[in-house]
């Protein structure tokens, strides 16, 4: 526990920091540039290759340039340990085997490439060829087996782009109609055009049968963000031709889609109607037809990932915080479940002539490579090992009853060591969505406190509320149009069965999260001013009425969340339901912060809370903006600034000997500072 304001500890921050990476020996916020996380994964069709992506921070303090995080190319064979492919700066997504197994496509803008091009490199070594280049990025894509013919999705170039570079950078809202088509090339010819497939609508993603007998799209109306969401509908195509043969109207959001190996069967997941809240149902449909079965519309679980499995279909399901992995048949009887340890949660999954593989994490580690057989589950990579020498707090599963009677549940981490008397400080911490989930797994971000925030003394209590995913379709729709309902009821109850439970102490309580999240926080600071010390809000929502005309999701926002337009509720009910409206009587000092380039929930959300407490409170507020950051900081520099930000919030109004009449603290985070000591440091041992 932290027993001193933070700004008191600005002077031996620097000092400190030079024997960082010898001396600590719990999770610091330094730390987080060193979090890898495994992902993209894909086998080979013999199952003995498996390729896969990992992400990689840029490191602030240790000099590396400012820019989102890399992603490292790996290729494991068989069993084996894994090899490294291609590293360095940049970004590889994309991968696909070629039939013959001696290749790996991949995705990349390098240098030089204006935009995504298809790359190659051979698995036994070598550098990376660029096998083709268009005149706009390369979204989804399929080789042929014999690797003649490259399919691929994108828009075409933009002709007014030459009178942007002259000045005329003026553009009419939500009606650029550059929509993304899918076309076909040949790559055995290098003077071969492209041609367009498919350009009904915004093509977004399709598949195509392993035997290349099937072929399936997916498009939007249009590239407007509520139409990909919402609209978004499956069409089967001739192969050779590309006609239109049958039409699926996906009755909701439509999620991850997969052709069978024979092609004649199409697994996808969607909404159960267009009032489902997420693309968590798995359904199943004939090749070419226009009807489907929904397989597990009443189950209390949500699915994020399928893969075919011979005839049967692999599903990697959340219940609750947990994960199964479920075997069904195309009829919807479920087979059998996979056993996988209790302590993973696994999030994706790619199998290969049997050989199954998955992306999974655990409180103790970031996403790493398992294979699965015969319900065995192995680790094959470990791309995190230095979290080993650390002591990580520990992280339970904590339920509890709402005053409705409900149960709810949510994952609480909790400093080593003994609880003060009365109780640890909380670190309330509310995911966005609402239409989301915490799972079991390693969920410590730059946002979110948890092993860093359980460093400092702080308890952080993660609740899936009201409206979550992961407990079925009819949980997830339990906040509609009641916004700040019992939704946000469940937190305050969280809190109270905290304390109730002697976990946490009742007046040192903080609040924060990230879009709705933002939202629950900005909700906390004002209309449920009493139960929170400290807010943190970040991309929030702050007036429901004005979020209606300045977001890119109207419909979905009617659709899932109100069920009315703003002129059929009233809108004066929308209004008492925004955290504007309750700003005055606010007593929780708030930071808010918020990407200035966001489109989902427009700058002025914050704007409009921070101008409200500002001229009605004397309650400290304080708005910081990330220029070039929209919906979430992406770069490491806007990351590194976010977490300093938030924890010395919480350390001035929460930690011991903390005061909620304590001046607000200094804006200087000490970075410069630390920057020199790395310096130092660096010179001093010669690196």
């Amino acid at each position: 526990m932290r027993k001193i304001p933070f700004k008191a500890t600005l002077l031996s921050a620097a000092i400190a920091l030079a024997s960082f990476n010898a001396s600590a020996s719990t999770f610091e916020i330094e730390h987080l540039p060193k979090v890898q996380h495994a992902g993209n994964i894909t086998v080979s069709t013999d199952g003995e290759l498996t390729a896969y992506t990992v992400s990689k921070p840029r490191d602030i303090l240790a000099g590396d340039e400012d820019a989102v995080a890399d992603t490292h190319l790996y290729v494991i064979r068989g069993d084996g340990a894994p090899t490294s492919f291609i590293a360095g700066q940049g970004s590889i997504s994309g991968l696909q085997f070629s039939s013959d197994g001696k290749h790996l496509y991949f995705k990349s803008k390098r240098d030089g490439d204006e935009h995504t091009s298809l790359y190659s490199i051979a698995l036994s070594g070598g550098e990376a060829k660029k096998q083709f280049e268009f005149d706009t990025a390369i979204g989804d894509y399929r080789v042929t087996n014999d690797g003649s013919t490259l399919h691929f999705v994108a828009k075409e170039k933009d002709d007014a782009e030459d009178l942007k570079d002259k000045g005329f950078k003026a553009y009419v809202y939500e009606e650029d109609q550059r929509l993304a088509s899918l076309w076909s090339v040949s790559l055995t010819d290098s003077d071969a055009k492209p041609v367009k497939v498919f350009s009904q609508g915004h093509v977004s993603d399709f598949d195509v049968s392993a035997n290349e007998k099937a072929l399936v799209v997916a498009a939007a109306p249009t590239n407007l963000v509520d139409d990909s969401l919402m609209l978004r509908d499956l069409f089967f195509l001739d192969i050779g031709t590309g006609e239109v043969k049958s039409t699926i109207d996906v009755p909701g959001k439509l999620g991850t889609f997969e052709l069978s190996e024979n092609g004649k069967h199409l697994a996808f997941l969607a909404g159960t109607d267009v009032h489902d809240t997420s693309a968590g149902v798995l359904m199943v449909a004939d090749a070419n037809s226009d009807s489907f079965t929904q397989l597990t519309k009443d189950a209390p679980q949500h699915i994020m990932d399928i893969d075919w499995m011979g005839k049967d279909i692999l599903a990697v399901a959340h219940r609750g915080v947990e994960s199964a992995l479920v075997v069904y048949e195309t009829d919807g009887d479920e087979k059998r479940t996979l056993r996988t340890p209790d302590n993973i949660v696994v999030r994706s999954a790619d199998i290969g002539d049997g050989e199954i593989r998955l992306i999974a994490d655990s409180p103790s580690h970031p996403r790493e490579v398992f294979s699965q057989s015969r319900n065995k589950t192995q680790k094959l990579s470990n791309h995190n090992a230095w979290l080993e020498e650390l002591e990580l707090a520990e992280q339970t599963t904590f339920s509890y009853e709402a005053r409705d009677g409900a149960t709810i549940e949510g994952l609480l981490i909790t400093p080593n060591g003994t609880a003060p008397a009365g109780g640890w400080p909380l670190i309330l911490t509310v995911h966005g969505g609402p239409e989301a989930h915490y799972s079991d797994g390693w969920i410590t971000r730059y946002s979110d406190g948890g092993q860093f925030a359980a460093a400092d003394g702080y308890a952080v209590f993660y609740p899936n509320y009201r409206g979550s995913t992961g407990r079925g379709v009819a949980f997830a729709k339990e906040h509609q149009n009641d916004y700040a309902g019992k939704e946000f009821n469940d937190l305050v109850d969280g809190v109270e069965a905290l304390v109730k439970a002697g976990v946490v102490n009742r007046d040192r309580v903080g609040i924060t999260g990230g879009s709705y999240g933002g939202y629950a926080s900005m909700w906390g600071a004002t209309a449920l001013t009493e139960h929170f010390a400290a807010a943190v809000a970040f991309v929030g929502i702050s007036n429901q009425v004005s979020k209606f005309g300045t977001s890119d999701i109207p419909n979905e926002m009617h659709l899932v969340h109100s069920l009315k337009w703003p002129w059929e509720d009233n809108w004066m009910n929308l209004l008492e339901r925004s955290p504007i409206f309750h700003a005055g009587k606010s007593t929780t000092p708030t930071l808010i912060m918020h990407g200035e380039e966001d489109t989902r929930v427009h700058p002025s959300q914050s704007m409009e809370l921070y101008r409200s407490m500002k001229v009605r409170t004397d309650t400290p507020v304080r708005l910081v903006f990330y220029p070039g950051e929209g919906h979430g900081n992406r770069k490491a520099a806007a990351q590194y600034d976010y977490s300093l930000r938030f924890m010395r919030w919480m350390d001035t109004y929460l930690a011991e000997g903390a005061s909620r009449k304590d001046p607000m603290p200094d804006i200087d985070l000490g970075i410069a500072d630390k920057l020199k000591a790395k310096d130092d440091a660096n010179e001093a041992t010669g690196e």
